[in-house]
């Protein structure tokens, strides 16, 4: 699975249209700060929502600091996703690399 850093994943969301944001933790935690677009299904929410997922999309993992969304990038794969990367450090990182007015807990 690929990683990315938030500086990159900025750049990469200027230039693609199709790219999918699955944040994996829970809605609490995503409706306190999330990055905009993100699709929110939580980790326990994942296997039984793959139909909501198009095999063939251009997907980023993100959670908090980037451990459970890197294993849902696995779980991910393991199901025949081949499209997925991690957003190292999760929100956490995006928000003191990119937008630092974001809320960080």
């Amino acid at each position: 699975m690929q990683q990315i850093k938030p500086t990159e994943l900025k750049k990469l969301l200027q230039e693609s249209k199709g790219l999918v944001l699955i944040d994996v933790r829970e809605p609490s935690e995503f409706n306190y700060c999330h990055i905009q677009g993100s699709l929110n299904i939580p980790v326990g929410q994942i296997a039984s929502r793959l139909m909501d997922i198009e095999l063939d999309q251009d997907l980023v993992t993100i959670c908090h600091h980037g451990m459970r969304s890197h294993a849902v990038g696995e779980f991910l794969e393991a199901k025949g996703f081949t499209k997925v990367i991690n957003l190292l450090g999760g929100v956490d990182a995006w928000a003191r690399e990119v937008e630092p007015a974001m809320p960080r807990y």
